[in-house]
């Protein structure tokens, strides 16, 4: 064995201990090697993944307070919502085991409508100006919120939209992955929720697809990502999504990330996105309030001028 293969091995063992130690509950992501690196030979000490990718740490997040139980199998879900068709990619990898795919893990999303709405909380305002929600031809339960297992290379894939703003946020969605669960018909019970987490995009995608209807309808201040209040700034670590594709033909969003499938993880859903707590039982808007929306007026998120941030989205 040469001195070169020597070091590289030892850098490899230090940096998954340090991995390990920082793990916590065990929770991870797998982000590429930085440009121009090269990526490390397979090696029992690291946690290199067989692709090259390495797992490194990736904290929990919020399950914020809009998560409802008994999420539907299915790719698509988007129940007919208009906004840019967005592809979701999410490949889920077994820490402990050199980070290869976990096959049979369950993926979970959900997320806002174009207009910054959640189904079954649309009671709820998203802030700004906005039209009354339209749950036209969808399930005002259900849209917008789908899982799916994910397969022998450890993906999992949805069909949906790029998802809207709602006060103080930057655009983002929301997952969950869990193993160990059983099917009950069209959802699923039981298991372990493994890791929690919101996925972001970068603020020049969301820039290009507010300045498309029916975005442009949500008129007001969002959040950029800088200023979020959940998002840590560590890129792919902490759920930046890569992106390709543009607003006028869709947008392909990826991430790979990495748990550890026999720990559970018990997700906050207190208020750290400044926000009040979310009740799946309130009065729908329909019956208590009127359209169009003005958050001055009637938004519980509070006045105009205590957004998290203040960048303006394009206008029409």
């Amino acid at each position: 064995m040469t001195d070169s293969a020597i070091t590289r091995r030892r850098a490899l063992a230090l940096g998954g201990a340090a991995t390990g130690a920082l793990l916590g509950l065990g929770l991870a992501s797998c982000s590429a090697p930085r440009r121009g690196s090269r990526a490390p030979a397979p090696d029992a000490a690291s946690n290199a993944a067989p692709d090259g990718q390495l797992c490194v740490l990736a904290p929990s997040t919020t399950e914020g307070p809009y998560y409802l139980a008994g999420a539907l199998f299915r790719r698509d879900i988007t129940e007919g919502r208009k906004g840019v068709p967005l592809t979701v990619r999410l490949t889920v990898r077994d820490h402990p085991h050199t980070c290869g795919p976990l096959k049979g893990a369950l993926v979970e999303i959900w997320q806002p409508d174009a207009w910054g709405y959640f189904s079954g909380y649309t009671a709820l305002h998203p802030g700004g100006r906005v039209p009354a929600v339209d749950t036209a031809g969808a399930n005002p339960a259900t849209c917008l919120r789908g899982c799916q297992t994910t397969g022998a290379d450890g993906v999992a894939e949805f069909t949906t939209i790029f998802p809207g703003w709602y006060k103080s946020r930057a655009p983002h969605l929301y997952v969950k992955v869990h193993t160990g669960v059983s099917r009950t018909g069209r959802s699923f019970e039981g298991g372990r929720a493994n890791w929690t987490g919101q996925l972001f995009f970068d603020d020049r995608y969301a820039d290009e697809v507010y300045a498309k209807a029916p975005y442009t309808e949500h008129r007001g201040t969002r959040g950029r990502l800088a200023r979020d209040r959940v998002y840590r700034g560590g890129g792919e670590r902490d759920g930046l999504m890569r992106v390709t594709g543009n607003a006028d033909r869709g947008l392909v969003a990826s991430l790979t990330v990495g748990v550890d499938p026999t720990r559970e993880n018990i997700a906050s859903t207190a208020d750290d996105e400044g926000l009040p707590s979310a009740d799946p039982s309130s009065p729908s808007p329909s019956t208590s309030l009127r359209p169009p929306y003005d958050e001055a007026s009637v938004s519980p998120y509070g006045s105009p001028d205590d957004a998290a941030s203040a960048s303006r989205p394009a206008t029409p």
